[in-house]
């Protein structure tokens, strides 16, 4: 069901836990890609909300908030005054960002296949080469879905289950909807410029990273990278995984996450 809030986003909820745990997806896709590891984590006893990020799903686009600042913004207003945030991808900058400029709000990080950084610098080998982002902005002015389509595909190399997960992430668009092309545009930028290293030391909220061992796009090195910055991080590493755990490693992720929210919520 989706929410009822004055909330400037799309908010799917489920269940009625005191603690919400919220999904934020990462770019091009939505909050249904959330739907496997949800129904893993039902047991614990917390509820779940998944955010279509604006311009994807069943959000809304408005150009004048394209930016990174108000998005951010647009998240933390659809959000319950204080929950678990789980972000994928593009998703976990969203959460961390949250984690840093409003800590009361939040009782633990869950960030898969995440990074500070997406793109490679001189001080930073753990991401793309500029000439990626380059071809997908070129290719996203000539046919956007196939911009989308490559993406997928480039999420996928090197996993155990790539058809599979594959097809799971088509479903999710298939169903909730397309992104907007402005907010692929838009998310793209983000993907190329965000450089949120500088704040990782400030985040002390217990975290559970959970990495992909052949991830292209955020390499496990960036969320081991992380981890060994914050003071309560754990990381986990999938063997033959790319970029959506959530997806093609179902049980592999939802294991440890039972445990963390088991613990950051004081429900066994």
């Amino acid at each position: 069901m989706s929410l009822s809030l004055d909330a400037p986003l799309y908010v799917d909820a489920i269940g009625d836990g005191e603690l919400p745990v919220v999904c934020l997806h990462g770019w091009g896709m939505n909050s249904r890609v959330f739907d496997l590891i949800r129904a893993a984590i039902e047991p614990v006893g917390l509820s779940t909300w998944a955010i279509d990020l604006p311009g994807h799903g069943q959000s809304r686009w408005d150009p004048m908030r394209a930016d990174f600042a108000s998005q951010l913004q647009d998240v933390m207003s659809s959000l319950p005054q204080r929950c678990v945030l789980m972000g994928w991808s593009l998703g976990g900058q969203f959460a961390l960002e949250i984690a840093r400029l409003a800590p009361q709000r939040v009782t633990g990080l869950v960030l898969i296949a995440s990074t500070p950084r997406f793109g490679k610098a001189a001080d930073w080998d753990a991401g793309l080469e500029p000439v990626a982002f380059q071809t997908f902005r070129d290719t996203l002015s000539r046919d956007w879905s196939r911009a989308l389509g490559d993406f997928i595909w480039l999420q996928l190399r090197g996993s155990r289950y790539a058809e599979e997960t594959q097809q799971k992430l088509l479903e999710a668009l298939q169903v909730q909807g397309m992104p907007r092309r402005e907010a692929l545009e838009a998310g793209l930028n983000l993907l190329a410029t965000n450089d949120l290293r500088r704040y990782i030391p400030a985040v002390t909220h217990p975290v559970l990273m959970i990495a992909g061992e052949n991830d292209r796009i955020a390499p496990p090195a960036a969320s081991e990278w992380m981890a060994q910055r914050m003071p309560r991080a754990r990381w986990v590493n999938i063997d033959r995984c790319g970029h959506a755990p959530m997806l093609s490693h179902v049980e592999d992720c939802a294991q440890p996450l039972r445990e963390f929210l088991a613990d950051v919520s004081g429900v066994s």
